[in-house]
């Protein structure tokens, strides 16, 4: 997440609650992009340096767990800059042009200078970001679906240009019996099968058989792999896109919840501020005098109702508008009800984190720690094949 400014409901909803599941089920990496927010706001990095502590506090607040998921500051691992370098050594220009989000960021944000390199090379950092973890899944809604793409293209070509090593099958075959002899038959019927049948069944079990091993370097298992497939050593992991539901909470005028607009409740909003924004909300416009009936269809404040309230309590909010039975300030107050019983404990499980800032230094610097070594690992295994290891 890009730290420019205070976390909101629209990333409680959009993303957060998602990290939160997903902690449970695989190890995750989340991490503070603040290069990426240098992209839109180099001429302003003040907002960055104050936003990366409260936004990781926000995270904690909201659940994410220090003990499930890796947490840390991209800037921090400097690995990321440098095989984002690289890789930017064999990707083309027109490769960076064509991502769908350049030409229209550009236009959203016609008030910045946004003819920069940082800025329309940010797919490309972003694919750092991911590969450099070797990644098989990142979380995103359909619309960041093509910068996946792009990112399992630059993997693609980095494999295929750096790969073929020297000797590569007889290293794989070499690899294949580090594993045991009963396994090394195993995959090397698997292999035959995907390759002389396209069993991608087999595909499958092989790929489980090598994440299985515990005995094998990073390098034999990128051999593996690679051989598995026909192709050469698969130095980075072509990863996936995990499909995550888009927020269906609005801003509180109806619009796109955004700082830019003004239409944001925060994450650790005063209550009497979350009380004041709510019952200021706008409503249906046909709803002049309390005795007109509405459309909650065109009401921002029946969205709210979607996210927060009960079957029972929508259709009182329903009925209500759509008979007079009911005021506006009203229909508002189980909104402002369900708003507060979500922001009240974060606030709360933030504050041991204001008071003590040191506890999330301690929670940041200990996953630095943990993302770097994995990705010394894999820059260790980049530049060799770069012919970049001197000795």
């Amino acid at each position: 997440m890009r730290p420019t400014g205070a976390l909101h409901l629209g990333h409680l909803h959009g993303a957060l609650k998602n990290w939160v599941r997903l902690q449970s089920e695989y190890p995750c990496y989340y991490f503070v992009a603040d290069w990426h927010a240098l992209t839109t706001h180099y001429e302003t990095p003040e907002v960055i340096e104050q936003s990366v502590w409260d936004m990781v506090i926000d995270w904690l607040a909201a659940g994410v767990d220090p003990s499930q998921a890796t947490l840390f500051i991209q800037s921090r691992i400097l690995e990321h800059a440098e095989l984002h370098t690289l890789l930017s050594m064999i990707t083309p220009l027109g490769w960076l042009e064509r991502v769908p989000s350049y030409k229209d960021q550009q236009e959203k944000l016609a008030d910045r200078d946004l003819g920069t390199y940082g800025f329309l090379g940010y797919p490309l950092l972003q694919s750092a970001d991911v590969l450099i973890y070797r990644a098989k899944y990142v979380p995103v809604g359909e619309d960041q679906v093509p910068h996946i793409e792009f990112m399992r293209e630059i993997a693609r070509r980095f494999n295929h240009v750096y790969g073929r090593e020297p000797g590569f099958e007889e290293k794989a075959r070499a690899a294949a019996k580090k594993m045991g002899t009963r396994k090394a038959r195993l995959y090397d019927q698997l292999r035959t099968r995907y390759q002389q049948q396209g069993d991608e069944g087999a595909l499958e079990s092989a790929r489980a058989l090598l994440e299985e091993q515990q005995n094998l370097s990073v390098g034999d298992r990128e051999r593996l792999f690679g051989y598995l497939e026909g192709g050469g050593r698969m130095i980075l992991v072509e990863p996936e896109a995990l499909l995550t539901e888009t927020s269906k909470l609005p801003g509180l005028d109806g619009q796109k919840m955004s700082k830019s607009y003004g239409n944001t409740i925060a994450l650790r909003e005063d209550p009497e501020q979350v009380k004041k924004k709510i019952r200021t909300m706008p409503t249906d416009p046909a709803r002049v005098k309390r005795t007109d009936p509405g459309n909650p269809e065109k009401c921002p404040v029946w969205q709210f109702h979607l996210v927060y309230s009960n079957e029972n309590v929508r259709k009182w909010a329903n009925e209500g508008c759509r008979s007079a039975g009911i005021g506006c300030l009203e229909c508002k107050q189980p909104v402002i009800d369900a708003v507060l019983a979500e922001i009240v404990p974060m606030r709360e499980r933030a504050q041991k984190y204001v008071d003590d800032p040191t506890l999330v230094r301690n929670i940041v610097s200990d996953g630095c720690e943990k993302a770097r070594e994995l990705a010394q690992e894999t820059m260790r295994e980049a530049r060799e094949a770069m012919g970049l290891n001197y000795a």
